[in-house]
């Protein structure tokens, strides 16, 4: 009885071990190869699979997700000599699960080699201060010469992310102070133009100011030109017709005594000035004589007071 339970048993665990072999469940985004008597045989995708006891057995188990693959940091030379150490990270996924069973040993060492390589060459080629700007360009560098090689392992490079450029302490001091200088060179500059703004734009208002002033002044004068004009023509006016005014008078009965009167009055006025003024005229010696006093007299007004008295002027005139 002990020995049928033993024999049973044994059959159970054979059977187990049998099934485990036979019938196999591949999970979702995952490529399991197959040999058969040591040659490859077939790849299993996601799904039940049954195998041939004892001749199929599962080699390789390959997941088809996308990997990040961490590539350590190493130092690089740049174009003017100067070591940064520079990491980052790749991102690929297994395309066919054979040519990566059997086209390399280990892609994934080998593709973070071969990504360290080609950033050592590609930082060889450029300056530190481009190092920073040209990340971009780097990484697709970078991918598209481990995608040509990785190619023949059934791996897709997928893209290259660099995370960290460390330069050394003293060069990063360096770049501290030249980035400082050149904002300081800035400032200066915004400064300097501000100024040359302020100025010009002072300029052109003085500018404007005079240009207004001249303008001003130039109308003021026309103006005033325009008003002496008007003055001077309502002068003439009005002179002409007191001109006629008087001729009209004289020709009027008493007209022509009143004008002697007139005269008269106005010789006596300005004969009385002679004596104030340093004037020097000739006059009759027979101040008495009214007549000839009279014929002087249109004589000194038509000289002396001829420009302030246009009647008397006229009168004189209309004597003679």
């Amino acid at each position: 009885m002990t020995g049928t339970l033993l024999v049973a048993f044994i059959v159970v665990i054979f059977a187990m071990i049998l099934v485990s072999r036979i019938a196999r469940v591949v999970p979702q985004q995952q490529a399991w190869v197959v040999e058969r008597l040591g040659k490859y045989a077939d790849t299993l995708q996601a799904g039940f699979h049954i195998l041939v006891p004892f001749l199929d057995v599962v080699r390789y188990k390959h997941s088809l997700k996308e990997v990040a693959l961490e590539v350590p940091e190493q130092v690089c030379i740049t174009k003017d000599n100067v070591q940064v150490a520079v990491d980052g990270v790749l991102y690929f996924k297994v395309l066919d699960p054979q040519r990566a069973s059997y086209g390399i040993t280990d892609y994934n060492y080998a593709i973070s080699q071969l990504a360290q390589t080609n950033l050592r060459s590609e930082i060889g080629k450029i300056e530190l201060d481009r190092t920073f700007e040209e990340r971009t360009n780097i990484n697709s560098a970078v991918v598209s010469e481990v995608d040509k090689a990785s190619e023949a392992w059934g791996v897709k490079v997928l893209r290259y992310e660099i995370k960290n450029i460390t330069p050394p302490q003293d060069i990063l001091a360096a770049m501290e102070k030249q980035m400082r200088a050149e904002r300081e060179k800035r400032a200066t500059v915004l400064q300097s133009e501000g100024q040359r703004d302020a100025a010009i734009n002072s300029a052109e208002g003085e500018k404007q100011q005079v240009i207004k002033s001249s303008e001003g002044k130039k109308q003021q004068a026309i103006n005033e030109a325009e008003g002496q004009a008007a003055a001077i023509l309502s002068v003439a006016q009005a002179t002409a017709e007191g001109i006629r005014k008087v001729a009209e008078v004289i020709k009027m009965s008493g007209g022509h005594e009143a004008m002697q009167l007139r005269v008269a009055e106005q010789y006596i006025e300005s004969f009385a000035a002679l004596a104030k003024t340093a004037n020097t005229m000739i006059v009759p010696a027979n101040v008495g004589d009214v007549s000839s006093m009279i014929a002087t007299a249109m004589s000194v007004i038509r000289q002396s007071a001829a420009a302030s008295d246009p009647i008397l002027s006229a009168k004189g005139v209309a004597q003679t």
